[in-house]
């Protein structure tokens, strides 16, 4: 089944521009099957041993073959795709040469920014990329059948749209041994495999709720400064989202300051912590929260950085799940597993709107099938208008 993307349409804006594109997403959200809508003059897949090693010996090469395209081809600059380029990082400094010479445009995709970083090239090409983010599957692109399969199996887009459930159990758990193995043990991220796998499963369990270093640390047997670090490779081979706390209070001094962390994809989240796909409505309830962040933080995305996403909690009370913020405004958003909240449930986001005048209405995003009101200034929400809850802050 074709799902048309939406970040499509602003690549091919870009592309149209002139300009080259890093298109940076987690391994099978679609990356290649999105270049494949596109008529590229040179595809390099750098996950293809031989083709990768063949660039590692002789990163010139692609200078002298893009160089030869573009003499071919005379009337127009050569499209030229390096899929998973951080593979082959020594590449950025080519492909800088060719961009700079006007000689091709390209199409780097990568599934980890964290070679790229150590290397010099994000840094390297400053106004020469445009970055853009695939994430897996959004409910503006696709509303799932059921809520349950999103949160027990997530968005991937070859994960759920399999038919068979049984293979999207196996092939979760495959993607959870891919990662391990191919992101951090071929690529020498940490020294011992064993202690960052202990991390991942408990980071897993974890996810959604406020990150304390020291206590996760404490539980491994590891220092506080360790698993800061294997937060950050999580963060750089885009597995984990961090969500910064709103802390900017006019009448609150406690306010949380320490992060939230979202695995990027539910089913992933499940399979890392070696959960059972079937739970209970209170560990739904928990899953459901998380979905919300996340479609909450793609639709950010989505919208080219207009938006970001937050939390607001002070550790002596009030607590409001998610903060979108667009410059001045802000849009509190409470998540309930019901299909009909009630006023008490509102009662933290009156708090909010109380305390920041720059909240002039909130939400609660449930399982209800219609909106309807809650209060002054609150509406319960379906969990399917997310995207419409975000278009309003546009």
């Amino acid at each position: 089944m074709a799902i048309s993307r939406s970040i499509e349409s602003r690549l091919r804006l870009a592309l149209e521009r002139r300009k080259s594109v890093l298109l940076l997403g987690p391994r099978q959200t679609g990356k290649t099957t999105l270049l494949e809508r596109f008529q590229l003059d040179l595809l390099l897949n750098f996950l293809r041993p031989e083709v990768r090693q063949r660039y590692e010996r002789a990163p010139e090469l692609l200078g002298a073959e893009v160089e030869v395209l573009a003499g071919r081809l005379r009337d127009r600059r050569p499209l030229v795709a390096l899929d998973e380029v951080q593979r082959v990082p020594e590449l950025v400094n080519v492909v800088q040469d060719l961009i700079d010479r006007r000689l091709a445009q390209f199409v780097l995709t990568g599934s980890s920014a964290r070679k790229l970083r150590r290397g010099t090239a994000v840094n390297l090409l400053p106004g020469r990329l445009v970055p853009l983010r695939l994430d897996p599957l959004s409910l503006s692109e696709r509303i799932p059948p059921r809520l349950e399969e999103a949160l027990v199996h997530g968005s991937l887009p070859g994960i759920a749209l399999d038919p068979d459930e049984s293979s999207r159990e196996v092939d979760l758990r495959a993607y959870t041994t891919l990662y391990l193995e191919e992101e951090v043990r071929s690529e020498a991220l940490v020294r011992q495999l064993g202690s960052f796998s202990r991390f991942l499963q408990l980071a897993a369990l974890e996810a959604g709720g406020i990150v304390h270093f020291r206590g996760i640390a404490q539980e491994l047997g590891l220092v506080h400064t360790t698993v800061s670090g294997y937060y950050e490779i999580l963060e750089d081979c885009l597995i984990a989202e961090r969500i910064d706390a709103l802390s900017e209070s006019r009448t609150r001094k406690r306010l949380t300051k320490s992060p939230r962390y979202l695995f990027f994809d539910l089913g992933v989240r499940r399979a890392a912590a070696e959960e059972g796909p079937r739970q209970s409505a209170r560990v739904l309830g928990a899953w459901f929260e998380q979905f919300v962040g996340l479609e909450l933080l793609r639709g950010t995305r989505q919208r080219e950085g207009k938006l970001a996403l937050r939390f607001w909690r002070d550790p002596d009370g009030p607590e409001v799940d998610w903060i979108v913020e667009a410059g001045d405004r802000l849009l509190p958003v409470e998540v309930k597993w019901s299909e009909a909240p009630t006023e008490r449930d509102t009662r933290h986001l009156q708090t909010f709107l109380s305390e920041y005048r720059q909240a002039s209405a909130a939400a609660v995003v449930c399982r209800t099938p219609r909106r309807f009101k809650l209060g002054p200034k609150i509406t319960a929400v379906p969990w399917q208008e997310i995207p419409a809850l975000l278009d309003g802050m546009s």
